[in-house]
């Protein structure tokens, strides 16, 4: 009987993290997205864990993103073995090279502070890989053009669409060949939402013989309208009490869109015009490229910044790269407005400023993304009184607020719209990128609207394309 292609589900499935899908064809593996899974313990000590199969064995990886729960496993990738090609496009690339080295230089300061403490259950504290290691991995990228078709092999081909979710974000039509015989399988990677500011909608699809979809929000929308007055009501009531908006943004998208809306809210007068301290390098270095690439951002935008100069440009904004200056913050005493990351707070110079000012009951904490399970970001979100940051429970006293508006994931009701771009439907649609209640919630929406089969992944299952 002859060999059938086969897909393998290394991450992402039954979980939002960890992104990582093994195509089998003709002999060759390419592994699409290669991602860290982030949330609660057992999640993460995944990353730990050597992968079922020998990276030494896989030919090529392809990434729908340069988002860290898809693409931070590729320096352990290399480390222990992987010598192929690591296939992205341009934005992806850029992004890449400050996205890797950023976690690679968080993992060594972790290693080296939890080491310090005496908390780590390794000994000694080790990081998952080192700077040095993350740039070995850069250099194995090869860029390949952001919306025409490239051949991998004579096994696998990809067509690349935007999927509207951060710069460089693709949704991907992969061809894989097998035996003579030709099957479309298509990976939404992260899909974006509508209508929303700096960057395009995503594209529509047409049609697949299997799908992979995310669900992340599949259980739940969005509320509708802009996030501006609830944005402005909450700095506005704690600029009165004389307190902090401190605010875990992703450095990659979702600080570009709080900058922009703080932006349209102090061109309206509708704040007061407070100290804004951007308190990541790398998110400094990332709102550079998004200015830079037009072929990701929408009309609107390209007309703002033609109109009114930089759209991006907050008055009182203080870029903050060395730990000196990210250290002062803390002795600031007026009100302000905090951007750091990690978005769920998970590592990083936010931790510092949450446990600076999570105790002031005159801060506020703004959640403006997706919190996973088990991480710091979730608990704050259902009503933690008490915070474990750097082996210390800090209280909670601030106000804790959700502004869901700020997303760069569809929601339920713009997942099923996407899905609505298909002619007819897929032979088989397995969900991805969710938890456990998105996924069921979700597989029963779709089922309900397009009466498509439908199979929530599992964790390391593999399924033979007919």
């Amino acid at each position: 009987m002859p060999l059938m292609a086969k897909i393998t589900f290394l991450g992402a499935a039954g979980t939002v993290t960890g992104s990582k899908y093994l195509l089998e064809a003709g002999g060759k593996r390419l592994l699409v997205d290669c991602g860290l899974f982030q949330g609660g313990h057992d999640l993460e000590d995944r990353n730990w864990q050597k992968l079922p199969i020998d990276p030494a064995t896989i030919d090529w990886v392809l990434l729908t993103h340069a988002h860290i729960d898809h693409t931070g496993y590729l320096p352990r990738l290399v480390k222990d073995g992987f010598r192929g090609p690591i296939y992205c496009n341009a934005a992806t690339h850029q992004l890449c090279n400050l996205l890797l080295t950023d976690s690679a230089h968080l993992q060594e300061e972790e290693a080296k502070f939890v080491q310090q403490k005496g908390y780590s259950k390794h000994k000694p504290a080790l990081p998952l890989y080192t700077v040095a290691e993350a740039q070995t991995a850069l250099g194995q990228i090869k860029e390949i053009p952001r919306f025409d078709a490239f051949t991998i092999s004579p096994q696998f081909s990809v067509l690349p669409h935007d999927a509207g979710h951060i710069l460089g974000s693709s949704w991907l039509e992969l061809t894989i060949t097998e035996n003579g015989k030709s099957i479309l399988v298509v990976f939404s990677g992260d899909l974006g939402r509508y209508d929303q500011p700096i960057i395009n909608d995503p594209a529509p699809p047409s049609r697949a013989d299997y799908l992979l979809c995310e669900s992340t929000y599949g259980d739940r929308d969005h509320p509708p309208g802009s996030p501006e007055p609830e944005l402005g009501a909450v700095i506005n009531r704690v600029a009165k009490r004389g307190g902090a908006v401190v605010i875990p943004a992703f450095a990659v998208g979702r600080t570009q869109t709080l900058m922009y809306y703080l932006h349209q809210l102090e061109m309206k007068q509708e704040i007061p015009k407070l100290p804004v301290y951007v308190d990541s390098p790398m998110a400094i270095s990332v709102t550079e490229l998004y200015e830079s690439h037009r072929e990701d951002q929408d009309l609107e935008f390209r007309g703002e910044q033609a109109g009114t100069g930089d759209p991006l440009d907050v008055a009182g904004v203080h870029m903050t790269r060395s730990v000196e200056d990210s250290k002062q913050i803390n002795n600031v005493v007026s009100p302000c407005i905090i951007v750091s990351a990690s978005g769920m707070a998970t590592g990083g110079r936010i931790l510092h400023h949450l446990a600076k000012r999570l105790p002031d009951s005159r801060s506020a904490v703004l959640l403006v993304g997706y919190q996973g399970e088990g991480t710091r970001g979730r608990q704050l979100l259902d009503g933690a009184k008490f915070l474990n940051i750097f082996g210390e429970m800090v209280p909670v006293r601030a106000e804790v607020v959700e502004i869901s508006q700020l997303s760069a994931h569809g929601g339920r009701s713009e997942l099923l719209r996407w899905l609505s771009g298909f002619k007819s439907a897929p032979r088989q649609t397995f969900l991805v990128h969710g938890d456990p209640p998105a996924l069921q919630s979700f597989k029963g929406a779709v089922e309900a609207q397009y009466k498509w089969p439908v199979t929530i992944a599992a964790y390391q299952q593999t399924f033979e394309f007919a």
